[in-house]
């Protein structure tokens, strides 16, 4: 109510102490599980207004949301989309899943939890004999090592030149790799490595691959050296060696990539090969276009 101006004045009240209350820790834990129980249904809500797209189950909702995962990498996750890659290539808790090249093991964060208890997990690191990839495999089982409890078990197998056993023969329900194709490529086994993929697979096992994508209008390089594939060759690719294609994914598509960079896909982040060189100009670019591919090996 507005006081007339004409009121009489009332003397001011004391000024009141102030009280400091403390949130019980209760109330902290009660935040972290309505904020994780938003996530989820937010995007559980994505793929349910998505034609086709089946929902993520909860324990990779909860691998995913983990706060054990470092923050670079999930502040890449929005250019990853690792739930609806994962959901897409038909992840399951009981599966047995062998990774190409983990590198610094963004998806071994998520693989590792969501498969230890029920599943199996293998990673092929490259072979040793390349100094750069062998300081990475080095970083990758410390990593492991001092989250062991966190990760499960992890089987360790070796990919590369002379080197194609990455799984017990018909062992695996999915083998994936994430933007490796165009090393392979480069060093000259691409085929050879999609074999050993085929040959890990049980019958009816799904390979699923994600690439940085070349542009149709061009043809393909076979040594890669800008670190596009084009789609088609990375299908026919597939196809030789046994594989049935079944459906591809845009999550990971970026049409601001127009891939004809001065240092090829690593001038774009996360690389930034050229420093501060129009830094800006490239993240706001941001990471490369990629295709997303499924296949199966028949039954």
């Amino acid at each position: 109510m507005k006081r007339s101006p004409y009121a009489p004045r009332m003397a001011p009240a004391p000024p009141r102490m102030a009280l400091t209350r403390m949130a019980p820790p209760w109330m902290a834990l009660t935040r972290v599980a309505l904020t994780l129980t938003l996530v989820a249904l937010t995007l559980l809500l994505a793929f349910a207004g998505s034609a086709g797209a089946a929902a993520p189950d909860s324990a990779l909702l909860s691998a995913v949301a983990s706060p054990a995962r470092s923050p670079g990498a999930v502040a890449r996750d929005a250019s990853r989309h690792p739930i609806e890659e994962l959901t897409f290539f038909g992840l399951a808790p009981n599966m047995t899943v062998v990774e190409l090249w983990p590198g610094g093991g963004y998806w071994t964060d998520i693989l590792g939890p969501y498969l230890a208890a029920q599943g199996h997990y293998y990673v092929a690191l490259p072979a040793p004999g390349n100094a750069e990839e062998d300081e990475g495999a080095a970083r990758f089982r410390a990593k492991v090592a001092a989250e062991k409890d966190r990760l499960g078990t992890v089987h360790e197998t070796i990919l590369g030149a002379g080197h194609f056993d990455i799984a017990p023969p018909g062992s695996a329900d999915l083998v994936l790799t994430f933007r490796n194709l165009h090393n392979w490529m480069e060093d000259g086994y691409a085929e050879q490595a999609l074999a050993a993929a085929f040959k890990a697979l049980k019958p009816g096992g799904i390979f699923g691959i994600e690439e940085h994508r070349g542009r149709n209008d061009q043809p393909q390089d076979p040594k890669a050296k800008t670190g596009y594939v084009r789609q088609d060759y990375t299908i026919a690719l597939a196809k030789k060696a046994g594989f049935e294609y079944l459906a591809a994914s845009e999550v990971n598509a970026n049409p601001r990539d127009t891939k004809d960079w001065v240092d090829g896909v690593w001038t774009l982040p996360p690389t930034l090969s050229q420093g501060d060189k129009d830094r800006a100009r490239y993240v706001a670019i941001g990471e490369a276009d990629n295709f997303v591919l499924k296949f199966r090996k028949p039954k």
